[in-house]
């Protein structure tokens, strides 16, 4: 059982996951792909990203599978494993980028801005001109070896003020329902989701047509983006 500083009661939700791909092979990529080769050695891991040559380079210093393509497309053209995690380390909104192209196939989706209203109701958010806000109960540069504790936040050593994955699901903006894809810790400062967690995600949006509020988000960083889908026209 890995013991390197994760919260004492993940697994016991949660079991160690088998399958693992890393979305992503830059800086970011590179580095979660070393530190879940060292805490999940029995693992199937694998790589995804554009450029060959960073593909290349991780599979042969790691001895994994590599797969060269854009990130959003290699999940999309796949069925979707429950117990497969997708670790994301490219500047993207997975889920939400996911969550459109499943959307797609049976309904007309636009992306909308996330309504101004919703800013004053998370910690310390950052407005893109694109209409993602980008929220975190962090105003400092997180240490790299933060395992993400249940209550204390490793950096200043107080009581986080809560999760900010239930703050997300909590918010209330007009016309609008709210979906969150929860971030969990696999290593430190590596976060990711399983497949069975994007199919709940999909369930929620697809159960009816209509304006969602769509967020990822762990204990203390998260982004938001909007849509509106509605059925296709006969």
């Amino acid at each position: 059982m890995p013991s390197d500083g994760l919260a004492s009661n993940f697994f016991q939700n949660i079991s160690p996951p088998r399958r693992i791909r890393v979305l992503g092979a830059g800086r970011f990529g590179r580095l979660a792909a070393e530190r879940l080769r060292r805490r999940f050695p029995e693992a199937l891991l694998s790589i995804t990203d554009r450029d060959s040559a960073r593909v290349d380079e991780i599979t042969r210093r790691l001895g994994i599978p590599g797969e060269v393509g854009e990130c959003i497309q290699s999940i999309s053209s796949i069925e979707l494993p429950d117990d497969l995690w997708l670790i994301p380390a490219v500047p993207v909104h997975v889920g939400f980028e996911w969550a459109i192209n499943e959307l797609n196939r049976v309904g007309e989706v636009r992306r909308l801005p996330v309504p101004g209203e919703v800013d004053s109701k998370l910690p310390n958010p950052i407005r893109v001109p694109s209409g993602t806000v980008y929220a975190s109960f962090a105003t400092f540069i997180c240490p790299d070896y933060c395992s993400e504790p249940e209550e204390i936040c490793t950096h200043t050593g107080k009581e986080r003020p809560g999760n900010l994955y239930e703050v997300f699901g909590g918010v209330l903006a007009s016309g609008f329902d709210v979906a969150v894809l929860r971030s969990w810790q696999l290593a430190p400062s590596v976060g990711g989701y399983p497949g069975r967690s994007f199919h709940e995600l999909l369930a929620g949006i697809g159960s009816k047509p209509g304006r969602y509020l769509v967020a990822t988000s762990c204990r203390c960083h998260g982004v938001m983006d909007a849509l509106e889908w509605r059925t296709k026209k006969e």
